[in-house]
């Protein structure tokens, strides 16, 4: 692929992401998002067969980015303290406000029945790996597991509710129960 299409694709993939992240991966439309990237409608068939395609890179490209930021945690340090670091991040303030590098997950996995089994498969490898990532042990997966599906659910909710007390409310107790 050529610098400019590639680095057209690039601008398309990173709208898409921001929309992904903002509104979940059903509801932006193509043209929505190559108007977001600067583009017009007619050159999105030339990086992509669908749609469903450019959501679903996107969407597996955003999930890459987290599990490279949680391999940045010191992996020396025992793994509730990994864990309790992650969330000091993942169920903070600025996290739930995010608008672009921020986690997928909250806006897109009440629409996976709705999507693609690809969909569904990617999910699935990120939260296998992201488990691997944090379990200091094979007896700690279950637990692991648990911390990632209470983050995910915690921010889910205080971004539903907004900025606001009982938003914060949300991420405080959910924070410190993974602590």
């Amino acid at each position: 692929m050529n610098d400019r299409k590639s680095q057209t694709r690039e601008r398309i993939l990173a709208a898409a992401g921001k929309a992904l992240i903002t509104r979940g991966p059903i509801e932006p439309s193509v043209s929505d998002i190559m108007g977001a990237a600067g583009l017009t409608v007619g050159g999105f068939y030339a990086h992509f067969e669908s749609k469903d395609a450019l959501m679903l890179e996107a969407f597996s490209a955003l999930l890459a980015q987290r599990r490279e930021m949680v391999a940045t945690i010191d992996d020396q340090l025992p793994g509730d303290e990994r864990r309790a670091l992650l969330a000091a991040f993942y169920l903070s303030r600025k996290h739930r406000d995010a608008s672009d590098h921020a986690c997928p997950l909250p806006s897109t996995v009440g629409e996976m029945s709705r999507l693609p089994d690809n969909f569904r498969e990617a999910l699935g490898e990120h939260v296998e790996l992201m488990v691997a990532q944090l379990a200091a042990s094979p007896e700690e997966a279950d637990k692991v597991l648990a911390d990632v599906a209470l983050m995910v659910g915690g921010l889910a909710l205080a971004r539903a509710l907004g900025p606001g007390d009982l938003s914060d409310r949300v991420l405080r107790a959910a924070k410190s129960a993974v602590l």
